[in-house]
């Protein structure tokens, strides 16, 4: 970065890691051969795309900063099996980008846009056997969490596949040290979706209504969000086998899927 006369951003999330162990443990995690195509987001400077480039079949780098594309293109010169893309993934087509399914995805990502990546990613035609990202551990921690301490994060997570996590990485691992400790969060897609794609829309916009006020029971938070008197929100949450005064963190997947079920008609 220097003899580039660089500096990281901070509006872009730019924390480099630097430590070469925590970096195989991340290709190790993801479990990569040589029969693998690779989806690397947030490729930075380089450093973990040499080593997916060592260990897979392709790799399709994609780095958002146009600054870090020449200094990306220089380090892996050497690797005719990686290409590099300047673009915002949220901007590109994933499953273009790679050309075929059960694809692993490699990420670095800002916490805030982990939601958005995995629906982009998972919402596509072409969809990835499984993604291995790196955020911040309170983030990963939550998106792993069980009923009774569930989030809108988690259940946008955990609605695509089962989430755990495979690695803490220490703050002093990356370059500028962040204030927080990262972990290597591996999710791993289910092999059928939950949901058609009308019910996963009505899901989400279920579990919104159910978190707008997760404080109040549900028969209240869906009163105001549907738009029903109380006394029919408790009739169809009964209806699902659901007490009307449970919250929304309390309910695991399978019940909200019948509660998708139930309000299927007036969502």
């Amino acid at each position: 970065m220097k003899r580039h006369q660089l500096d990281p951003r901070k509006g872009l999330g730019q924390n480099f890691l630097v430590d070469h162990k925590a970096l195989k443990n991340i290709v190790s995690s993801a479990e990569i051969t040589a029969e693998d195509h690779v989806l690397e987001i947030g490729a930075g400077l380089g450093s973990l795309t040499r080593l997916l480039g060592a260990a897979a079949g392709t790799v399709k780098a994609v780095e958002i900063d146009q600054r870090l594309i020449p200094v990306l293109q220089e380090v892996v010169g050497d690797f005719s099996n990686i290409e590099v893309v300047q673009g915002d993934i949220l901007e590109l087509d994933p499953g273009k980008l790679v050309g075929r399914p059960g694809y692993v995805v490699v990420a670095n990502i800002p916490y805030y846009i982990t939601s958005a990546i995995i629906r982009h990613l998972l919402e596509n035609e072409i969809k990835p056997a499984r993604l291995v990202l790196t955020i911040q551990r309170e983030v990963a921690e939550r998106i792993c969490a069980e009923p009774g301490d569930l989030s809108l994060l988690a259940l946008s997570v955990q609605v695509y596949g089962r989430p755990f996590i495979s690695g803490i990485i220490p703050a002093e691992a990356f370059h500028p040290v962040p204030n927080v400790d990262s972990a290597t969060l591996r999710i791993d897609m289910y092999p059928h979706a939950l949901f058609n794609d009308k019910q996963r829309e009505q899901f989400f916009r279920l579990i919104h209504m159910g978190f707008a006020q997760k404080r109040k029971m549900l028969r209240n938070t869906l009163s105001a969000g549907l738009h029903i008197p109380g006394e029919e929100a408790a009739a169809y949450l009964s209806a699902a086998g659901v007490d009307p005064e449970r919250r929304a963190q309390t309910l695991n997947l399978a019940e909200w899927k019948t509660l998708v079920n139930e309000l299927q008609d007036i969502l």
